[in-house]
């Protein structure tokens, strides 16, 4: 029987998850906004344009253009910020903005991954503040994410490592390297079609709720399609009412986005 020492036995292998619009159903920077308003890091403007950056998100996703503009954007929302309040407000409320939000699909998977001995991975180009406990919380064995450059306790408003594109699959390389995992024998998941070279990096890549962009990459490379469709409560993830979940998510949103217009309009009267 082959072990762990036996040069003959198998590497490991690992699951390599998305987290945005892949394991939850909404962007994980942008979730937080409301709460980063309420503790005084964003201003009105900014809580506004992060509505609005969230509907496009959700409704059609962000092309590499339109990506790359959103990472210059929160690099200058987040210069001058403290990295201990932004880090106490995220522990404070992750279960209020992650909880309703995870697929149960993801969720399976990740507990079947788990169950054939591989470990799961979160992969995000959102900042590791926000990255590191929803790994946690989703019980994954470590992840990759966007650094922002601190000094005294500030971010500078520097990106010095953007989890992004091909950034992504050459972290998962340094990481299979260090680790020992056998990329071959290993899986990944998304939904964008910028994290074609990621699927690319491992043996078995899929495609989650694929647009027709992200489909045509599935024929062209042999990527599997899943769909995933039920957000559920962690706190409850046996529901069996996910039609019921999906509203009280789409109604979440438009209630934040209501009350972040109202406070505004209020603020210029």
């Amino acid at each position: 029987m082959a072990t762990s020492s036996d040069p003959a036995a198998p590497r490991p292998s690992a699951a390599f998850f998305d987290l945005d619009k892949t394991i939850i159903a909404t962007s994980s920077s942008m979730a937080f906004s409301r709460s980063f308003y309420e503790g005084g890091l964003v201003t009105r403007t900014d809580a506004i344009r992060t509505a609005y950056s969230q509907f496009v998100f959700l409704v059609g996703g962000a092309d590499e253009r339109q990506t790359t503009r959103l990472r210059d954007s929160l690099s200058v929302l987040i210069k001058g910020w403290e990295v201990k309040k932004v880090r106490q407000i995220v522990k404070e409320t992750i279960h209020d903005h992650i909880d309703p939000v995870v697929y149960d699909e993801a969720l399976d998977l990740i507990r079947r991954h788990h169950e054939n001995g591989r470990d799961v991975i979160i992969v995000s180009a959102s900042s590791s503040e926000l990255v590191k406990p929803i790994a946690k919380l989703l019980g994954a064995d470590g992840s990759i994410s966007s650094k922002m450059e601190s000094k005294k306790g500030l971010y500078t408003g520097e990106i010095t490592f953007y989890a992004y594109g091909q950034a992504k699959a050459d972290a998962m390389h340094a990481m299979a390297e260090k680790r020992g995992y056998d990329l071959e024998r290993s899986f990944g998941y998304s939904d964008s079609i910028t994290d074609a070279p990621m699927l690319n990096a491992v043996g078995h890549g899929f495609a989650v709720n694929p647009d027709r962009a992200m489909r045509r990459a599935c024929a062209e490379n042999g990527w599997g399609v899943l769909r995933f469709k039920r957000p559920v409560d962690l706190r409850n993830s046996s529901a069996t009412r996910p039609a019921i979940a999906t509203l009280l998510v789409v109604a979440a949103v438009a209630a934040a986005g209501v009350i972040i217009f109202r406070t505004a309009t209020r603020g210029r009267n």
